[in-house]
């Protein structure tokens, strides 16, 4: 669903409001069945887009003010340091698209020095983003802002949103290392799926949080303040409301641990004691010590994170980083 500030797309959006009293029950059936079948799993899993409701997108920005979530303040030091550079190598005239958009701060800072005409604001958590893609449009008069609803992890394809993209050529902004939360497959498919929106004159700058010691890693997904436990408790609570389950959230203990293998961090919700969960069809018993994973996140080498980029169609990228080489910014072009 579309939902534009202004311009020519605001007819298309009335129409996909009219016809809102049919097609609003299929979303929330694929999302609660989503749900269920992960909890069914063998090792039951939450996808982490679940994590992201209005509640789940107020925590996660708190997290990112923690001092020890280094992600955020990292990625914001090298777009400052080298906000010149990147601006200079992006076309002009273009269209900004926000992937996973939440506050659209982090675009701000482009959008102010870019040649930007268009900006799309791409989430799952449509609530949210109606209101800061507005609150950003009045920032911007200039600039046709535009939400997008739309769950990526199942597919990307703004094809009608984006238009002529040899006119307007596209910008994808992918920041905050999100790709992270996608296996190494997943990964290639989604950037493989924006290098066949780019056009012969578009790009994508995304981050990459990069390898390093496994403490710094667990200690930035279990803050000492517990807000990140919270963050992750959130998800069952959305699962009540999505699923109509009855988790009981402070019956379950928050769990970040590296697993060094498949390089990723792992987030975990462990069952505190024996435990039985039931929903519309269906039903889960947890065992004392039994984890519901709810996100995984990957962590690059640089040339690792190239070598996706490359198998995704990029010929061409360019990589920023801090001085202890811990997060990685990448300009990716055909």
């Amino acid at each position: 669903m579309t939902i534009p500030r202004q311009g020519p797309l605001q007819d298309r959006a009335k129409a996909d409001i009219a016809q809102s009293g049919h097609a609003a029950a299929r979303p929330s059936d694929r999302r609660a069945a989503e749900l269920a079948a992960g909890l069914r799993r063998s090792r039951a899993m939450i996808d982490p887009k679940f994590l992201y409701d209005t509640q789940g997108c107020v925590l996660f920005n708190a997290i990112c003010e923690l001092d020890e979530y280094y992600p955020t303040r990292t990625e914001r030091a090298i777009f400052e340091t080298h906000r010149d550079a990147i601006v200079g190598a992006l076309p002009a005239g273009a269209q900004w698209v926000d992937l996973g958009c939440g506050d659209c701060a982090k675009s701000r800072g482009f959008l102010a020095h870019a040649d930007v005409r268009r900006y799309l604001g791409v989430d799952i958590a449509v609530d949210w983003i109606r209101a800061e893609v507005d609150r950003l449009g009045r920032q911007f008069p200039g600039i046709d802002c535009v939400a997008v609803a739309a769950d990526f992890a199942q597919g990307l394809d703004l094809s009608d949103e984006l238009g002529d993209v040899a006119r307007m050529p596209p910008v994808f902004f992918y920041p905050g290392s999100s790709i992270g939360n996608f296996p190494p497959e997943r990964a290639v498919g989604l950037l493989g799926a924006i290098r066949g929106q780019t056009g012969p004159a578009g790009c994508l700058l995304i981050s990459a949080d990069l390898r390093k010691d496994p403490g710094v890693l667990e200690h930035a997904y279990a803050d000492d303040l517990g807000v990140t436990a919270a963050f992750n408790r959130n998800v069952l609570r959305v699962c009540n409301q999505v699923l109509g389950s009855d988790f009981h959230p402070e019956c379950f203990d928050h769990e970040a641990c590296f697993d060094a293998a498949h390089g990723r961090i792992e987030m975990h919700l462990v069952a505190r004691a024996p435990q039985r969960v039931r929903w519309p069809g269906g039903e889960r018993a947890f065992q004392a010590g039994e984890a519901i994973v709810t996100e995984y996140s990957y962590k690059y080498t640089p040339a690792q994170f190239e070598g996706l980029l490359a198998e995704a169609g990029f010929s061409r990228c360019r990589m920023w980083t801090d001085a202890r080489g811990w997060f990685g910014v990448f300009l990716a072009q055909p």
